[in-house]
């Protein structure tokens, strides 16, 4: 049986749930012309045409034909299709033409920007010209759906080579979808949720999520914004990988009040004590002299997001902050698998097997390891925590011990027996 987390065993007083699962999960689709050679020998061997002409003829067809496809998804689905320049929130345009136009299924709408992205260019070569990688300014797809499984989400897809597809789901949304299926009762404010019913089996349903066939879904939401796969890469599956994780492990306190002076407490013991050791290991890297990389705690005071605090070590992290006041979420995120070692089974010539412990893959197979990796952490930075002491109880002694007391109508100062020079002014009764 697991142990349990010492911080939830210490306020389980002040804490009525608590959910782990997934946030935003960016998955990357790589076709197999990411690389120079790959799409020197599909230019040669393949489509049989000159490197100068498939950069100057072909390549822009493609992209072409790419944003005509979705000019005439749009048209056909009667969803507005949008070029926009300049900086703009566009999740933010997707939930407004939800809310305003009252969808609740199918594509929201698509928007068409101009940026820059990886890709690839001619330069001379020896015998003939070769390609190399450089970033390139090309139009770039957001597609956004209301998924039935899903919720919201959206597609990305670069319009020139090497035609990489991001997709942005989010475990929260999904899970949200799933608990109306099972017509559990629950409240939810934009990513976070206050049950009304079973919280044991919103927690199995969470759990679900890593380990759905992402490659037959994902491979679903690539052919539809792309039907250049057809074409270029017939029957081939696309490879996928998880190019950013956010795990999120949320309590949810009795009230306001009841979280509100702990967080401060919290918080305050974060920022003063944990070092760049301490977020290491919270991480799950082992201290090391002869780590290389940078590790650091910030504290911000947002407007929007109120107060929160950041660690991160490399390009992983995890973060503090409350929710509405009375949600606490603590959140791993993963861009960086290699960090953590995962147990895997290793053959042997001899036929035998062992155990050990091998760097976690970007695969999406192994988000189930993403999931035990940042749940782990989420126990590790908490279990940390649990020196810190809920202010709420002294803090109603001192009320009462400081506050106005009227007793005849007479006035008198209290004098602390053991700090002499703390002295506690009012009107006193008995």
């Amino acid at each position: 049986m697991a142990t349990a987390w010492r911080f939830l065993v210490k306020f389980a007083g002040l804490i009525v749930w608590t959910l782990h699962g997934f946030d935003r999960v960016i998955f990357k689709g790589h076709l197999a012309l990411a690389a120079p050679g790959e799409l020197e020998s599909f230019v040669d061997c393949v489509l049989r045409v000159r490197r100068t002409d498939f950069m100057k003829t072909l390549a822009p067809q493609y992209a072409d034909r790419l944003v005509g496809h979705a000019q005439g998804w749009a048209r056909k689905a009667g969803r507005p299709y949008e070029y926009r320049t300049g900086q703009f929130r566009k999740d933010e345009w997707a939930q407004n033409l939800i809310r305003d136009q009252g969808i609740s299924e199918g594509l929201v709408g698509i928007l068409c920007t101009q940026e820059t992205w990886p890709s690839f260019t001619l330069v001379p070569g020896p015998k003939r010209p070769r390609f190399v990688n450089r970033s390139r300014q090309q139009r770039v797809l957001y597609y956004y759906f209301l998924d039935p499984q899903f919720g919201l989400i959206h597609v990305r897809l670069q319009t020139g080579l090497p035609f990489t597809v991001p997709v942005y789901v989010n475990g929260h949304e999904w899970l949200a979808q799933q608990m109306v299926r099972k017509k559990l009762g629950f409240v939810q404010q934009h990513n976070a949720f206050i049950p009304r019913d079973d919280p044991t089996q919103a927690q199995r349903l969470a759990d679900r999520f890593a380990r759905l066939d992402w490659p037959r879904v994902l491979d679903r939401w690539a052919r539809q914004v792309n039907p250049l796969l057809r074409e270029l890469v017939p029957g081939d599956p696309v490879p996928w990988v998880v190019d950013q994780a956010e795990y999120a492990t949320d309590l949810l306190f009795t009230s306001r009040a009841a979280l509100a002076g702990l967080y401060r407490s919290l918080l305050d013991y974060a920022v003063r004590t944990f070092t760049p050791k301490d977020i290491l290991g919270v991480l799950g890297r082992k201290w090391d002299r002869r780590f290389d990389g940078e590790a650091h705690t910030r504290y911000e005071d947002d407007r929007w997001f109120g107060t929160r605090i950041k660690h991160r070590m490399k390009t992983n992290g995890l973060k503090m902050y409350d929710k509405f006041g009375r949600i606490l979420r603590v959140e791993t995120v993963i861009n960086s698998p290699k960090e953590f070692g995962v147990d895997r089974t290793r053959p042997h010539h001899d036929g035998t097997t062992s155990v050990g412990s091998s760097p976690m893959t970007k695969s999406a197979a192994s988000l189930v390891d993403y999931q035990e990796q940042a749940l782990a952490c989420s126990r590790r930075y908490l279990d940390a925590l649990v020196v810190v002491n809920d202010p709420a109880p002294a803090d109603q002694e001192l009320r009462q011990l400081t506050e106005p007391k009227v007793i005849e109508g007479r006035s008198y100062t209290i004098v602390d027996p053991v700090l002499p020079s703390v002295r506690y002014d009012g009107l006193c009764s008995l």
